[in-house]
């Protein structure tokens, strides 16, 4: 969103449908459109802005302990809104993370954000979070059918904590994984769409925020209507065959 101001007021639509809808968070970042997109969040939330939870995310390049202050400002303005619920750093960059960690308590001090988190960091990037691990909200990653490394130690390790993963790209990226035959299948059987069915995968878990990318009223409502599937262990087994999990450590794939 964001990235062509002819599709502001219809982006700003979908993201207002999303909210009567019940579809209460809205995820951006300041990479998103370089700012456009937090522009279309302030355009939808106008005049609802305690109706809805707003997570941001900020550069790695803009995670010094002053630069994520002022990283944080300019979304503040972009979006029209005087705190961010929770703000994360967008990936691990060269600024070492208690240096992050100690731009988002000052943001948090000053009412700035109410929470600060994380996104694309992994168990041994958690761990180095050390004491600060406990103010961690929220790690969000790519998880999807295609994209199930986090199951393998990143997911149990979340839970542990009672730390929620935010799950990004869960229905994939170009169109391929959504014309698995297994997917179709699952699919058929529910009367649903492969995409529904693969958002319905991620949110089976506990724990789990699924956030897919909705920038038309139509994939808005059906990304809606996929938190009314309930998958049975045949489909879960169906798709465990399609897209085996880990059975060993990998990398945290990201997007």
């Amino acid at each position: 969103m964001g990235e062509d101001r002819t599709k502001r007021a219809a982006e700003a639509d979908a993201l207002r449908a999303g909210l009567d809808l019940g579809m209460d968070l809205i995820d951006t970042a300041e990479m998103y459109g370089e700012g456009g997109a937090e522009e279309v969040v302030g355009d939808a939330i106008a005049g609802r802005r305690d109706e809805v939870f707003i997570v941001s995310k900020v550069y790695p390049h803009n995670a010094s302990r002053r630069g994520v202050v002022a990283a944080c400002e300019r979304s503040l303005k972009r979006m029209r809104i005087d705190t961010i619920d929770v703000y994360l750093l967008h990936w691990r960059g060269s600024v070492p993370l208690a240096e992050t960690v100690a731009g988002f308590e000052a943001l948090r001090a000053a009412g700035k954000i109410r929470r600060w988190g994380v996104s694309n960091l992994d168990v041994d990037d958690l761990e180095e979070l050390g004491a600060a691990l406990a103010d961690c909200a929220t790690d969000q990653v790519l998880f999807s059918l295609e994209h199930r490394g986090a199951e393998f130690d990143l997911l149990p390790f979340c839970a542990e904590r009672a730390m929620p993963v935010m799950a990004y790209s869960p229905v994939g990226q170009g169109g391929r994984m959504l014309r698995n035959p297994a997917l179709a299948a699952v699919a058929a059987r529910h009367g649903k769409s492969p995409a529904q069915i693969a958002i319905a995968w991620t949110l089976r878990r506990p724990g789990v925020v699924s956030i897919p990318k909705a920038a038309k009223l139509a994939h808005v409502q059906e990304n809606a209507a996929a938190r009314e599937i309930t998958l049975s262990p045949e489909d879960i087994a169906a798709l465990d065959d399609a897209f085996p999990p880990p059975r060993r450590k990998r990398p945290l794939a990201m997007l």
